[in-house]
């Protein structure tokens, strides 16, 4: 395992830096979705997302995936962080998603909830971060 700190975690943390989410399928291909993402306090990264949607069931069947996060305006500046899925939960997912909706978009609620709609909150304990300054 691998800790996600100094530079690497503050571009996951800081911003509206988005973060691409590969996830192995069961045929051997990768599905790559764009996501929002946080790290915790203790250096595992979170993500959002809806129940019924499949990259969900990829991450979850797979219970690995990789989390690359550029540094805003900088493309050149990146962490990639492999993890394995140690939270999949629905308990706080709300809550996260109102956090995430004030990092990217500054509203205190997730303006895009839809009725009947149920969250999942995803965190994922970095087992390799790879951080690639700009040179």
């Amino acid at each position: 395992m691998q800790e996600l700190t100094g530079r690497a975690k503050e571009i996951v943390t800081s911003g509206r830096n988005h973060a691409h989410v590969a996830i192995p399928t069961a045929d051997g291909t990768v599905q790559t979705v764009i996501a929002w993402a946080h790290a915790d306090d203790d250096g595992n990264v979170t993500l959002s997302s809806v129940e019924g949607r499949g990259w969900p069931r990829n991450l979850r069947r797979a219970g690995t995936a990789t989390v690359t996060v550029m540094a805003d305006g900088n493309p050149l500046e990146y962490v990639s962080i492999r993890g394995k899925v140690i939270g999949d939960t629905h308990d706080g997912a709300d809550a996260h998603i109102d956090q995430l909706a004030q990092k990217y978009l500054g509203e205190d609620t997730f303006p895009y909830r839809e009725p009947g709609e149920q969250r999942i909150m995803f965190t994922l304990q970095p087992v390799r971060v790879t951080y690639q300054p700009d040179e």
